[in-house]
């Protein structure tokens, strides 16, 4: 079993825990010390790829103190729940600079189709933001495994490693690089899901083939799809491939058909290319040129979802408690949220972590109130849970309890932390993530296109060994 399974999955029942119960979010009058890229106390190295021993360079200046720091600095974020939601963050800001008042925030927003060009046209060019949200598969594993990224090791004290620790030692690995510097300081986490339209499945009596916890095997998830077939349903589901937003959907929806393992234990080989993975891909190409589902070269996650929203498609592999809560006045019917079908009927579901870090832009100023912002964000005792509430998903600081309690959420969310029993291995650490992002949806085009699936996969798993191994090296 995979270290980070194991961290997951003890993580995962303090969740569940935290979502059925009622304690409410702690109420001290200070805000919590700084945990960026929170973590659990573990000392030994996480279960990553092995990576190159980046150096983080710190700026040279000392840095100075809190109740001096006045600077101007920019916070660049993806669209994770209200994260991507001016009226919010401009919220959040507003409170921050009511504690600090100057230090200046500017923001820009992001999004999943042209944020990362953007952020590698900055490197480029030298003008990187300050602050950015988004998760270890960037902060650490891309921009920190390069050197861009400033190590937030004063901000994990020990109040907060063992805060977040206790929630899930897998965050606190994810956010760690193998070099032992901490590029993330992370916020929330989830897990994501797919989702069915309840009354649509209920109509065709495809229901029947969704087990009470909302698992079903692979031989059910077919049988579902005739059914609605057989019903009239014109389009079942769209395997979107035409970049790499939401890309865990189809990464997930492949991999847990016959129980596919995406890398190796140590994440420094991919293996999507072995027979099972191999089956699962010829599986959707299969049931693609039966007309039981569909692909689309030119779509990604977001364009999924607005089909599915809109009563296109009756089914949506790129779901979470997020996206319900950010499509709940789009959609006139229930998205019934269910996990991804398995040959054994035990699925491993992709998880998500977001938090902070800092670009090295070489301004010990700046670096200090990016971190007094990132320290505000996440662990001020009010403004610390309505980040996270704002985010739809759950907090990796465990004395935050069930921010969700006493609130017209609670169900939803309890159901939400039913998923994260089944969190799988946080693979998204392994080296050379970006290159393996786009090398996945062109193998998808592919196979759909005709090409002998082994061969395309075979081309895939090369590409990203060689994108793991050249970052290895350097």
């Amino acid at each position: 079993m995979k270290k980070l399974v194991a961290l997951l999955l003890a993580g995962a029942m303090t969740f569940s825990l935290a979502a059925c119960g009622s304690s409410p979010a702690p109420a001290a009058e200070e805000p919590a010390a700084p945990a960026e890229e929170a973590a659990p106390a573990e000392e030994a190295a996480p279960a990553e790829e092995a990576a190159p021993a980046e150096e983080a360079a710190p700026a040279e200046e000392e840095a100075p103190a809190a109740e001096s720091v006045a600077a101007d600095i920019t916070l660049w974020t993806y669209p994770i729940g209200k994260f991507g939601d001016a009226a919010t963050v401009e919220g959040f800001v507003t409170a921050f600079n009511a504690v600090y008042p100057d230090i200046n925030v500017s923001v820009e927003y992001l999004d999943y189709q042209s944020g990362d060009d953007q952020v590698t046209a900055a490197i480029e060019a030298g003008t990187t933001p300050d602050v950015i949200m988004e998760g270890p598969e960037r902060l650490v594993s891309n921009w920190g495994a390069k050197g861009k990224m400033v190590d937030l090791a004063d901000l994990w004290d020990d109040e907060a490693l063992a805060d977040i620790s206790a929630t899930s030692e897998a965050v606190v690995a994810a956010c760690k690089s193998e070099s032992g510097a901490y590029y993330e300081y992370p916020l929330c986490m989830t897990t994501h899901t797919m989702a069915v339209n309840k009354e649509l499945f209920e109509a065709a009596d495809a229901m029947q083939y969704i087990n009470d916890d909302r698992t079903w095997t692979t031989e059910n998830f077919e049988k579902a799809l005739q059914a609605l077939k057989d019903y009239g349903v014109d389009t079942t589901g769209v395997v979107y491939c035409g970049g790499q937003g939401g890309d865990q959907g189809t990464r997930a929806l492949a991999m847990n058909l016959y129980n596919a393992e995406f890398t190796n234990a140590e994440h420094t080989e991919w293996t999507m290319n072995s027979e099972a993975g191999v089956k699962g891909l010829q599986q959707l190409v299969d049931w693609s040129n039966a007309g039981l589902l569909s692909y689309d070269a030119g779509a990604v996650a977001s364009d999924e979802i607005q089909l599915f929203a809109n009563e296109t498609i009756a089914m949506s592999f790129c779901w979470n408690a997020a996206n319900q809560l950010t499509y709940a006045a789009e959609t006139a019917f229930t998205p019934y949220p269910v996990a991804f079908p398995s040959e054994s009927g035990t699925p491993e579901l992709c998880g998500g972590i977001w938090g902070f870090g800092i670009f090295d832009n070489g301004d010990a100023n700046k670096i200090a109130a990016a971190k007094l912002f990132i320290e505000f964000i996440c662990d001020d005792a009010t403004q610390g849970p309505a980040s996270v509430a704002s985010t739809g998903f759950f907090p990796v600081r465990s004395s935050y309890g069930n921010i969700y309690a006493g609130t017209e959420d609670e169900e939803r969310m309890a159901m939400y932390a039913s998923f994260q029993k089944w969190l799988g291995d946080y693979y998204n650490v392994t080296l050379g993530w970006a290159e393996q992002r786009t090398a996945w949806w062109n193998m998808l085009q592919q196979i759909f296109d005709g090409e002998d699936v082994q061969t395309a996969a075979d081309t895939y798993v090369e590409t990203c060994n060689t994108a793991t191994a050249d970052a290895s090296a350097n």
